[in-house]
């Protein structure tokens, strides 16, 4: 445990770098086939219902989320820390980070004691379709996709959030592409072309699979899998979400 809570810490530290610096969707057959195109995405195809913008009071986006339940929010542990519940403000279900979807305060904060992922309770149940989270992450080759406001240029603090959601066609790759990574509990993704990938502003944003044609959420950004603080040089790491299930289904119900 200490050993994990020592890797956790360093984890925290270095998945801030991609917290800002400044029903539900239908999805593709699951078949592997989805086209790689967030740096190097595109525009959202879809409204995602589960989608969340993690905003402060004056709507700044800080880090993405994904709704899991009514009035729950799973996020990154990196992207909460240091902040009050009642500080945060949320937009759900929206393109737009700016208008549109349902818009609810925090009311409480919940980190867990070793890893980057953290759960964030709203003050009100909202509209907006949830997330299942999926059964199990998936198995290397498993065609994913990471969706989120951050950084659409890939050195850091070379512009600020992109007011249209973005997505990016992504894979699972081995835990060996990923430096410092603790395999049992989070999931290496590639950089499709060498040159796309999360980016600051991603941080707690969602890593989904298609299950039967329906999103199914895997992962929750957490920071990058290489040394470099130039977006998309390399893999991403994502908290496996499934791996925490347990934890998740003690504050927030059955997930």
């Amino acid at each position: 445990m200490k050993v994990r809570t020592l890797f956790t810490a360093f984890a925290v530290a270095i998945g801030a770098a991609f917290a800002a610096a400044g029903g539900a969707a239908a999805a593709p057959s699951d078949d592997g086939e989805l086209t790689p195109y967030i740096v190097g995405g595109g525009n959202a195809t879809q409204v995602y219902s589960f989608m969340v913008s993690l905003q402060s009071t004056t709507g700044s986006h800080f880090c993405g989320g994904s709704l899991i339940k009514a009035n729950w929010v799973v996020t990154a542990k990196h992207c909460v820390q240091g902040r009050s519940a009642s500080s945060i403000r949320t937009r759900i279900g929206s393109t737009n980070r700016t208008s549109g979807g349902s818009v609810a305060s925090g009311a409480q904060i919940v980190t867990h004691p070793s890893y980057d992922i953290a759960l964030l309770r709203l003050s009100t149940s909202v509209s907006q379709a949830p997330i299942a989270v999926a059964a199990s992450s998936g198995a290397v080759g498993t065609a994913t996709r990471i969706i989120g406001w951050g950084q659409t240029c890939a050195p850091r603090g070379c512009g600020g959030a992109p007011i249209t959601l973005q997505e990016l066609n992504t894979s699972i790759v081995s835990d060996s592409s990923c430096q410092g990574i603790y395999g049992s509990y989070e999931i290496c993704t590639n950089n499709p072309n060498g040159n796309s990938g999360a980016c600051y502003g991603d941080s707690g944003g969602p890593q989904i699979k298609s299950v039967n044609g329906v999103w199914q959420l895997i992962g929750a950004t957490s920071r990058a899998g290489n040394s470099s603080s130039t977006c998309a040089t390399g893999p991403s790491i994502y908290m496996d979400v499934p791996a925490f299930r347990s934890w998740i289904s003690q504050y927030a119900g059955s997930v």
